[in-house]
């Protein structure tokens, strides 16, 4: 009997789903909606894993039936939480064995190619994981608002922080400063406006459908913070002071976890996630071979995932 492994990662923004053959061959991917299991209970997710298996055995000619044959692993967009997984895991799949991981295990898997170390993913969010003698370490990933310490969504923030501060005469203002306030409005007023997302006219309200909310706040979204970083890295490149003092930011943040890998044994960190593949001249200078680039992509670590866990079935 023929198997096959689907791999699954699941974005916020959107669902990628690979279908393999049973040596790893892609037989055909494609690409759907949004897929964190924290949005809507998890229903987007469902909706965009089904409709993209229904998608990706259609694209390599396979009849859907074929999905009693298939062992799928998905690595879920806001799956740090055991209970999220466990309750999609749970779903009526129609694959003959189901496992959910958080995006950072397949994000592992692709980056040392199914073998043990540890792999940081350094861009608009950032989270650290370690499989070394067969244990599972994990840290960060736990959100903008408190975690995501590599993140250029964090770097973009403090970025924007100490524009306002160079606005106001507190700190020296740089060419990169100035930048930035140009690129947010022009002046703190307007980056306040801006930080607030004032001009999209948007309305929290209570659970009892009235507006306002004590206890809520609404800002600009992690990523609108991250894109920043291009700018970043322009004066960075141009020898900016205040891009340099960034970087050492930037670079306290990670040496922490290469200090936490390396108290776990792991021999190499694996650098995922476009932010810190822009760094990663900068992180072998520093770190040297500890450091590598990723062997395959999460999508493709998915996929391993799958046969790792279902070989044998």
């Amino acid at each position: 009997m023929t198997r096959y492994y689907l791999g699954v990662d699941g974005g916020g923004t959107n669902c990628r789903v690979r279908l393999a053959d049973e040596n790893l061959k892609t037989l055909a991917e494609v690409k759907n909606g949004r897929s964190n299991l924290q949005i809507d209970d998890g229903e987007p997710a469902w909706k965009a894993i089904s409709d993209g298996t229904r998608d990706v055995f259609k694209a390599a000619g396979l009849d859907y039936a074929e999905t009693a044959n298939t062992y799928a692993c998905f690595g879920m967009a806001g799956g740090r939480m055991d209970t999220a997984r466990a309750e999609f895991a749970a779903r009526p799949w129609p694959f003959a064995g189901v496992k959910v991981y958080d995006d950072i295990d397949i994000a592992h898997a692709g980056a040392l190619g199914g073998e043990e170390g540890g792999v940081i993913i350094v861009g608009t969010g950032s989270a650290a994981l370690a499989i070394v003698d067969g244990q599972r370490h994990q840290a960060g990933g736990w959100g903008f608002h408190i975690g995501d310490q590599m993140s250029g969504a964090i770097l973009g923030r403090e970025l924007a922080r100490y524009a306002v501060e160079a606005e106001d005469g507190l700190v020296e203002a740089s060419p990169l400063t100035r930048a930035i306030t140009a690129q947010l409005g022009g002046d703190n007023q307007a980056i306040m406006t801006w930080s607030f997302a004032t001009e999209m006219d948007l309305k929290l309200l209570s659970r009892d459908g009235s507006e306002g909310c004590d206890d809520a706040l609404i800002g600009r979204a992690p990523a609108e913070f991250g894109k920043l970083m291009p700018l970043f890295i322009d004066y960075l490149e141009k020898g900016d002071p205040v891009a340099r003092k960034m970087l050492d930011i930037q670079l306290g943040y990670i040496d922490t976890y290469v200090n936490w890998f390396k108290a776990h044994n792991a021999q190499v960190m694996a650098i995922v996630g476009g932010f810190g593949q822009r760094l990663f001249p900068i992180l072998v200078e520093r770190y040297g071979t500890f450091v590598a680039l990723p062997k395959f992509e999460p999508l493709h670590g998915a996929v391993i995932l799958a046969k790792q866990n279902f070989a044998s079935n």
